[in-house]
């Protein structure tokens, strides 16, 4: 999936769950926290890339860990598979066993499309926190699907190096479920819309598990992905993110 993350005064624009009264700031890593794992995690996906004349299926594993830790595997199709991409802290690598090539990810690359989608190679690899590089404030509640949601918006830090001016969410209040996303430019102008739906219980969490991303200026263009298998909090070493298991990893 999807994003996917305070300032003075913030602490009393907050909500209540249980008698604890949450921040916008603290449903946000609520709502990453529950669909990434909040230590590890692991995931089946498929990516569909729809354009006006054509689409195709990419097949991808992901393992990660914490913010720092992410490796993710192509799976298929055939001329593809094998492809690693590898983020350890602030460096990141791609590997690609067709021409034995290992390369550095250098930080403007980030905004690229990963594997030709409408998805960055930041979504993927998380080099950006949705929760440490912005500040949060409630923006009041919406109707989302027929769930009551908390509309929250992301204002990027100021000496944050991220991708978007600011980000509006709206999460399920009951699930801490984003359910729909707007990412806007540090002009203010919309670049993409978010999409969760088909939720369903998956290894004992409540988690949407189609992400449909669309982008504002491209008529016809949209990806889609599908979560197959999923694992939160899994046993997984630092060591297992490294140069070497980008090769030999399946």
């Amino acid at each position: 999936m999807l994003s996917w993350l305070l300032i003075a005064g913030l602490s009393a624009i907050s909500t209540s769950l249980g008698g604890q009264a949450l921040t916008a700031m603290e449903i946000v890593k609520k709502t990453d926290d529950k669909f990434r794992g909040e230590q590890s995690g692991f995931s089946m996906m498929t990516m569909t890339i729809v354009r006006p004349s054509w689409q195709r299926t990419v097949e991808f594993k992901s393992w990660t860990k914490e913010d720092d830790y992410a490796l993710t595997l192509i799976t298929a199709p055939a001329r593809e598979k094998g492809q690693t991409f590898l983020k350890r802290k602030t460096e990141m690598w791609s590997w690609n066993p067709a021409i034995n090539r290992l390369v550095k990810l250098p930080p403007s690359m980030m905004s690229q499309g990963w594997m030709g989608s409408d998805y960055t190679n930041d979504d993927i690899l998380r080099e950006s926190s949705v929760v440490d590089d912005y500040n949060h404030s409630m923006e009041g509640t919406e109707i989302i699907d027929g769930h009551e949601c908390w509309k929250i918006k992301l204002l990027a830090k100021e000496d944050a190096d991220v991708l978007w001016g600011h980000q509006v969410w709206w999460i399920d209040k009951n699930e801490y479920i984003a359910l729909k996303a707007e990412l806007y430019d540090e002009d203010g102008y919309l670049v993409r819309s978010e999409r969760a739906s088909e939720l369903r219980m998956m290894d004992g969490r409540f988690i949407p598990t189609v992400l449909e991303l669309i982008p504002a200026e491209n008529e016809g263009y949209k990806t889609i992905v599908k979560i197959i298998e999923i694992k939160f909090n899994i046993k997984i070493e630092e060591s297992f993110f490294s140069q070497q298991n980008m090769k030999t990893i399946r």
